[in-house]
């Protein structure tokens, strides 16, 4: 679950929005909990000392949202309170087994693609690397 989460973390707004759109009429009645935006702070580690320290605050958006026993959360970085009410909507589907299938395919072509913009950004980043010892 923790995989799914980050990747819905990451995914386009415009498609989880969307994807969640259809998630609606399957969960029925929800309960919002939360709908929020705030600062969080992040956490970095300094490889050469191995001294953990916050780099600075981070804008989110959280969502969390309640069916029955279950629960649904979203945290997204920046003001976009309605992609992390999706990411809920998506976290509460799977969680309570409506439409499966379709959220679990969803995530995949999700983190397949988050994969391919990893490993362009990787590349491009490769590219600027310079050599020292030929130098």
């Amino acid at each position: 679950m923790a995989d799914t989460l980050g990747t819905l973390a990451r995914a386009d707004a415009t498609r989880l929005k969307g994807f969640a759109e259809t998630l609606i009429a399957d969960l029925g009645q929800i309960d919002v909990l939360q709908s929020r935006t705030g600062l969080v702070m992040l956490p970095m580690r300094d490889t050469a000392k191995g001294v953990a320290f916050h780099m600075g605050e981070v804008l989110m958006s959280e969502a969390h949202i309640r069916k029955g026993d279950l629960d649904g959360y979203g945290m997204r970085r920046g003001h976009d309170l309605e992609a992390s009410m999706a990411m809920a909507l998506v976290d509460l589907a799977l969680s309570a087994g409506v439409q499966v299938e379709n959220c679990t395919a969803f995530c995949a072509d999700e983190a397949k693609l988050l994969a391919e913009q990893d490993a362009d950004t990787l590349r491009r980043i490769e590219a600027t690397r310079v050599n020292m010892e030929t130098f």
